[in-house]
């Protein structure tokens, strides 16, 4: 299993998370950005950067991503492919994408999209908290396996 990270929006916290997830359990890491970021100095743990561009990002993992892979994204898009893909996708709240349920999310988003655009809603997601964080690792400690691969 790789873990990707859709590295440009996601949470330090999350990230971090990820990163002791990935020391514990020797889990390959890709971070995917627009722009540099700092990582940790680990074999383990990489940086793609892909060049400026709408969902630049977004088609670098999707070209990667295997069956099996698990893909930390906000992304709703984003995650429907990698999940048509065969992987799963996680929000960086806890939410768990699954085939059952990215549809749904999605046309969710869209819905909202309209409702904004409409000036009907204004405002987006809220602030990330204790509790989104909390989430996030009790639903990746579920999602990744129990001990590190033997070699």
């Amino acid at each position: 299993m790789m873990i990707w990270v859709d590295a440009d929006a996601c949470p330090t916290v999350v990230k971090d998370a990820v990163f002791r997830a990935s020391a514990r359990l020797h889990l390959p890491v890709c971070l995917v950005a627009n722009h540099l970021l700092a990582i940790p100095n680990s074999p383990l743990i990489r940086m793609t950067q892909v060049t400026m561009g709408s969902d630049m990002a977004d088609a670098h993992s999707v070209q990667h991503v295997a069956p099996g892979d698990l893909v930390i994204t906000a992304d709703i898009p984003l995650a429907a492919q990698v999940v048509a893909r065969g992987a799963i996708a996680l929000d960086p709240r806890g939410d768990v994408y699954t085939t059952e349920t990215v549809g749904e999310r999605l046309a969710l988003r869209d819905l909202m999209e309209e409702l904004r655009d409409a000036g009907v809603m204004i405002g987006g997601p809220t602030a990330y908290c204790t509790r989104d964080r909390e989430r996030f690792a009790q639903s990746l400690d579920r999602l990744l396996p129990r001990r590190p691969p033997t070699v």
